[in-house]
């Protein structure tokens, strides 16, 4: 009875032995590709994968069409469609985040998984000592086989209960089998946060759809009350080359173009309004994010002096310079730069009325917000900006999405292949320290 245990260990430890350098080598040599003629089963093979092609091409032809419908019944009324636009724009900055999360604990499971690996590779010559042991006491020479760690895993536990007839081995035994249960359970770990990761991605696209759906209705919306937009844009990129600074950008904007005019006007009205309804409500609580949740307003919330602690991030990133910091050329930094992934949804930080949206020298793509009271949001570094001058935008609003190399100027970025947004607070031209005006909650990994 003894000779199968054994041999069971004996195969148990060969496959840990061996296993690193199978996962390398291969565990067979594959033969040689022949020239034949197709038979009839691969070409009916073919035939199907094509129609399987062809069925998920009309669903996703159906679900676009779906979506269309669906997309212009909500333009009909602008609450639902702001709602959709910034629940949607929210749903893809949490998925981001998840995604960044399940790549940073993939990382690490694999480091464990290698680290794993090299322990078991590094014991081969323990490993050894007792196969030669057990040859010795088994009653015939074991097969050799290669089988995968649950198997070998299984062998030892069954090994071991035979401590009682080869106590000197049953110590080696359970070392090898606890580095071999603890690469089993990580590679149990490593396909479930993949198959996490593959789920989150499948979302993030159909998201992704829906809010390019939502955001192009937006601006259709836009273009039909803006009869002159391509106009007003074309000017305002002329106008922006005749100014070295942004204050003065700002100013040029806000006097000259129209529809920026009319925005800055509509600013300092609503600034006024929300002053008188501050001044009545000065007893009451601190306001809190409630506030936002009005998704039909044509103005700001509140003032922008009072959203002190209530404002998200525009993205999901990592902050490397923060304001007052150096700005690598011995100069201060005058906002924050936050590094993000690829492609990264940019959704506005506040409420405001677009008063430019546009390259402006080494800003990259730059979109500036009017917030009232004297306060503009400047925001750059993406590479498209899917709103135009002169809307007002609601907070958590999508208004751009990031490029995949760095669109700002080498002075505000670490490192120029990382993609970089720049925000920076105005108050009456002169930039202030945004830090107050961040929710509590955000801290250095923006959670969006």
């Amino acid at each position: 009875m003894r000779a199968p245990f054994l041999n069971l260990l004996l195969m148990a430890s060969c496959a840990a032995a061996s296993f690193a350098q199978a996962q390398t080598q291969g565990q067979a040599i594959a033969p040689a590709p022949q020239t034949a003629a197709i038979s009839p089963d691969a070409i009916k093979q073919r035939e199907q994968e094509l129609e399987a092609a062809r069925a998920r091409q009309k669903a996703a032809e159906e679900a676009q069409a779906k979506l269309k419908a669906e997309i212009a019944t909500l333009g009909q009324d602008r609450t639902q469609l702001n709602q959709q636009l910034i629940d949607t724009a929210a749903n893809v900055r949490t998925v981001e985040a998840k995604i960044d999360e399940a790549e940073a604990r993939l990382k690490t499971l694999n480091g464990r998984e290698q680290q794993a690996r090299s322990s078991l590779d590094s014991r081969r010559a323990d490993i050894v000592e007792v196969l030669a042991a057990l040859q010795r006491a088994g009653r015939r020479t074991p097969p050799a086989l290669l089988v995968r760690p649950e198997d070998a895993l299984q062998s030892l536990r069954t090994a071991m209960l035979l401590g009682a007839v080869v106590p000197e081995l049953r110590g080696r035994a359970e070392t090898i089998a606890s580095e071999l249960g603890e690469l089993v359970a990580l590679r149990k770990s490593i396909a479930s946060e993949r198959d996490q990761l593959a789920a989150d991605r499948d979302k993030i696209r159909s998201d992704q759809t829906r809010l390019t759906a939502l955001v192009d209705e937006r601006q259709r919306q836009q273009a039909s009350r803006e009869k002159d937009l391509d106009a007003e844009n074309s000017r305002a990129i002329t106008l922006s080359k005749q100014v070295g600074d942004l204050q003065g950008l700002i100013a040029k904007m806000e006097q000259d173009l129209q529809s920026a005019a009319k925005a800055a006007e509509k600013a300092a009205e609503a600034a006024k309004q929300a002053e008188a309804k501050a001044a009545a409500a000065a007893a009451s609580a601190k306001p809190g994010p409630a506030v936002f949740k009005d998704r039909s307003r044509t103005s700001p919330a509140i003032l922008f002096a009072s959203a002190k602690g209530l404002l998200p991030l525009p993205v999901n990133g990592n902050k490397i310079r923060d304001f007052g910091g150096s700005d690598g050329v011995g100069g201060v930094q005058k906002g924050i730069s936050l590094a993000t992934k690829p492609g990264s949804q940019v959704t506005t930080p506040c409420d405001g009325w677009v008063v430019y949206a546009g390259p402006f020298r080494s800003y990259g793509q730059l979109l500036i917000l009017n917030a009232g009271g004297g306060y503009h949001v400047l925001i750059a570094g993406m590479e498209r900006i899917s709103v135009n001058i002169g809307q007002f935008v609601l907070t958590g609003e999508p208004v751009a999405t990031m490029g995949s190399t760095s669109q700002v100027a080498s002075i505000l970025a670490t490192n120029a292949s990382q993609p970089v947004l720049y925000v920076e607070f105005r108050k009456d031209g002169t930039p202030i320290d945004p830090g107050p005006w961040w929710a509590a909650n955000e801290g250095e990994k923006v959670r969006g």
